[in-house]
């Protein structure tokens, strides 16, 4: 049996990405941490077509509706600090552990929720209870997956040499894209059927972390700390070595919560853009062909009160999958070319094309309209991963503090989606989309100004880190 150095030597460069300075081989550790994006990935793919579903039910606005991003993304403002705090309390191995346990809490749930839904069919509660009901058992999950990617998102950066880690955690990011094309089509198969049972694949979830925490308490899962480029651990601590004084910090936070802001628009509305809108008759997508009701595409087609064929709300769901395929693609390709080319290059690139591809919806152009809301999804890929990589940059044991506050940041996604359901029920959907066209802006500008923040040229190195 080859030691992990030999192990490392003897497959090339592909195991010096997950090689530590001691010679120990962390890919194991690595594909089992990959796990945990799967399904976080897989629960917010099915949060992402959950709101048609309240539209329908309870009839709300597609702002009311949004309440279920604002119960999920909530979840992660309430959490992100206590999870850093008992990160670094606990380490890694305890924040991962911590976190799958509270998922599974609020993956049982859903069990009451849904008594709660059936006491409102009967009468005995209101249907807003009922919503609310489930916005408990969405914030309670969210709580558990903070705890899971406050940890987990810096740890895919310690697994292996600095200049690689913004290309680990982008495969890492990559499972959560399997994760989020799963995610849709069960949610289309429970949430849009004729009967349907929403708390079916949230028990199902919950007994999957609990498996899960068990094989991680039984694992490898070293402490591993952060690089420490800026000499944070040895300073005093001041104010002038404080997080609040490292600007490419600070911007990775602003950064992060306008781009979750911009991507919670955009999925949380994905199936309202495929379909029409009851309340106004407006839908993006023209009319569709009869000659496309045969084969596959009939079971995602029904026939609108305007005697034409329209994507049904099931239909759309289920092409939520083929948007996160896109997703997927994006993740896959983009850790390839941060390997190449610097991590706030590629993001700057990629935060301008979608201002682009949003102003493109904004318009209204018809189909073209409909494919740059697919396109928007291969280019949002990487920016999650690569920000939080930015963000994190050469801070050493506050890492773990560092990243609960970008987690945080994801409030974003609870706040400017609301705005996005309000612009379009005041207009229509295609006009919402200034919103994450915004959004991008902002996180293009913190891609452009990151060598100067952060006072290095790549994430390769610091360049004149003493003097920052």
């Amino acid at each position: 049996m080859s030691t992990p150095n030999q192990s490392s030597t003897s497959t090339g460069t592909k195991l010096g990405m997950f090689q530590l300075p001691d010679g120990k081989n962390m890919l194991f550790t690595f594909c089992l941490v990959s796990s945990l994006f799967l399904l976080w990935g897989f629960c917010n793919g099915m949060i992402d077509v959950m709101d048609k579903h309240f539209q329908t039910e309870l009839n709300l606005s597609q702002s009311q509706s949004a309440n279920v991003q604002f119960a999920h993304y909530l979840g992660y403002f309430l959490m992100a600090l206590p999870a850093g705090w008992l990160a670094r309390r606990w380490g890694w191995k305890g924040g991962i552990i911590a976190g799958l346990l509270l998922v599974a809490v609020g993956g049982f749930w859903f069990i009451p929720a849904t008594h709660i839904q059936a006491a409102a069919h009967a009468g005995s509660v209101s249907a807003t209870t009922a919503f609310i009901g489930y916005l408990i058992g969405v914030c309670a999950i969210a709580a558990g997956l903070t705890f899971l990617e406050t940890v987990a998102n810096p740890y895919t950066t310690v697994l292996g040499p600095t200049r690689f880690a913004a290309t680990r955690i982008n495969l890492a990011q990559s499972c959560n894209g399997i994760g989020w094309i799963f995610g849709p089509i069960v949610g289309a198969q429970y949430f849009y059927s004729k009967n349907p049972q929403i708390y079916v694949p949230y028990v199902a979830v919950a007994f999957v972390v609990i498996a899960l925490a068990v094989v991680f308490k039984l694992s490898y899962v070293p402490d591993i700390k952060n690089e420490d480029d800026y000499q944070l651990d040895e300073a005093k601590p001041d104010v002038a070595h404080s997080l609040m004084a490292r600007p490419h910090f600070l911007m990775a936070v602003a950064a992060q919560f306008f781009y979750v802001a911009a991507q919670a628009s955009i999925f949380g509305f994905f199936v309202n853009c495929m379909t029409v809108y009851k309340k106004t008759g407006f839908t993006m997508v023209p009319t569709i062909p009869d000659s496309w009701s045969s084969g596959w595409l009939k079971s995602l087609l029904e026939t609108g009160a305007d005697g034409h064929l329209h994507i049904s709300d099931q239909g759309a769901a289920t092409l939520a999958s083929a948007a996160f395929i896109c997703f997927l693609v994006g993740r896959i390709s983009g850790a390839g070319l941060l390997k190449k080319f610097s991590a706030h290059k590629v993001l700057g690139l990629y935060a301008i094309l979608n201002v682009v591809i949003c102003l493109l919806i904004f318009s209204n152009l018809g189909w073209v309209s409909v494919a740059a809301v697919f396109a928007s999804y291969f280019f949002m890929s990487i920016m999650f991963p690569t920000i939080f990589a930015l963000g994190i940059y050469g801070l050493g044991a506050k890492t773990k503090k560092a990243s609960a506050f970008i987690v945080m940041a994801i409030m974003g996604g609870a706040v400017l989606p609301k705005l996005t359901g309000y612009i379009a029920d005041e207009y229509d959907m295609c006009r919402g989309f200034i919103v994450p066209a915004c959004c991008f802006a902002f996180v293009a500008f913190y891609a452009i100004c990151w060598p100067k923040l952060a006072k290095a040229d790549s994430l390769h190195g610091v360049g004149g880190a003493k003097s920052h």
